[in-house]
């Protein structure tokens, strides 16, 4: 067990973003709920190296500096809270069942907005395409990315990140502290325990309150966004965006929950020592079968319009064919520029580009029958089969 005050204290994380920033209005105090739980985790439950708690400490930071940055363009402009969202489009379903793709090939298309990475990780107004190489913003999450990869050139072939491509919206939730992204990075069952109980209303709020601060130079595209954890958030995603559409996309949870366990295995491997890769597989498959199942029933009490059901063979077989059905389902043109924009990625971007990601089931304790067992009310209701396909 970690010593109390492992990583750096509430306070002391405070000052070093207000030292940072020169700017002291972190917005509505109820995130420091969720920061105290984790910090508390992380003192006594993480196996943190010195060189993850040194990361761990600059993420928080980092937080915290975004929660300071984004409230001051709020202040100087008030108005930015007011612009409307409408309709957007949010991919889900498990991990590593073609969202990644399906997001990709629509974010070609210039009528929708994605949320880029560098602008998640440092929310602005989105600023002309011409001047994003030259920002040090920019610059920094080139960097940050590239040290990333360095460290574990197979992440790549597990989840390729750009600056400059549409990125998850794992950064928006952090600012509340509730994401997936702690626990995925480091053991703190206790946190995890915390953020599956927690209502994520005001996440989510701020979430949208983010989306509007760097979609106002162009408020009316349409926003297009991909997590896979917004699954297990529909009510409170529902109730903060009410004309939401959502693209859900199905795979056979056997050939995915081992994937997905290698995936935060990897991610822990460069923040702690000793992972519990069977631990790991365990939380996993409880986490994802869970919030298919409360998605499953959260979608009972919605407009059947709102959502759109894709499987991951048919993705796979014709990827603008998906993309296709997606815009009609939701109103989205799609001009001829748009089309070719679209399979233009497609060709640049084949399968196993950046090499393949190896795992086995068996590392993890993990069998087809225990899976298929755990995902049996999900592999009924939407008649998910035993898909082969890579």
């Amino acid at each position: 067990m970690n010593q109390p005050g492992f990583v750096a204290s509430e306070e002391s994380l405070h000052e070093a973003a207000r030292t940072a920033t020169g700017l002291d209005d972190f917005g509505a105090p109820s995130y420091r709920r969720g920061l105290r739980v984790l910090l508390e985790a992380y003192d006594r439950e993480s196996r943190l190296t010195d060189a993850g708690r040194a990361m761990v400490e600059q993420q928080l930071v980092g937080i915290l500096k975004n929660r300071l940055v984004t409230q001051k363009f709020w202040t100087d402009d008030p108005g930015i809270l007011k612009t409307e969202i409408r309709r957007p489009i949010f991919i889900l379903g498990l991990p590593r069942t073609g969202t990644t793709a399906l997001h990709h090939l629509l974010g070609q298309n210039p009528a929708n907005q994605v949320l880029e990475y560098w602008l998640a990780a440092a929310p602005s107004p989105r600023p002309p395409r011409s001047a994003w190489e030259s920002d040090p913003r920019f610059q920094q999450s080139v960097q940050e990315l590239q040290a990333m990869y360095e460290m574990d050139p197979s992440l790549k072939a597990m989840h390729l990140m750009t600056a400059d491509g549409p990125e998850e919206c794992r950064h928006l939730l952090q600012q509340t502290f509730t994401d997936d992204t702690f626990d995925c990075n480091a053991t703190i069952p206790s946190y995890s325990d915390w953020y599956k109980q927690h209502d994520m209303l005001d996440a989510y709020a701020r979430h949208r309150d983010l989306l509007r601060l760097i979609g106002s130079p162009q408020p009316e595209r349409r926003w297009l966004l991909k997590y896979p954890v917004h699954m297990g958030n529909l009510r409170a995603l529902f109730n903060i965006y009410p004309d939401a559409c959502i693209v859900q996309t199905h795979r056979d949870p056997s050939q995915v929950v081992p994937s997905i366990c290698s995936l935060v295995a990897g991610w822990r491997a460069i923040y702690e020592h000793d992972v519990d890769r069977r631990a790991v597989a365990e939380w996993l498959l409880d986490l994802w079968a869970t919030r298919l199942h409360d998605g499953m029933a959260v979608r009972c009490e919605r407009n059947a319009s709102q959502f759109i059901d894709l499987y991951f063979r048919d993705i796979l077989a014709d990827p603008i064919g998906a993309t296709r059905r997606i815009s009609t389902q939701f109103g989205i043109e799609i001009s001829e520029q748009a089309e070719q924009k679209m399979r233009a990625w497609q060709a640049a971007n084949p399968q196993g580009k950046h090499g393949e990601h190896h795992y086995r089931a068996e590392d993890f304790g993990l069998t087809d029958d225990l899976i298929a067992e755990r995902f049996a009310s999900y592999l009924d209701h939407f008649q998910v089969g035993r898909e082969r396909s890579a």
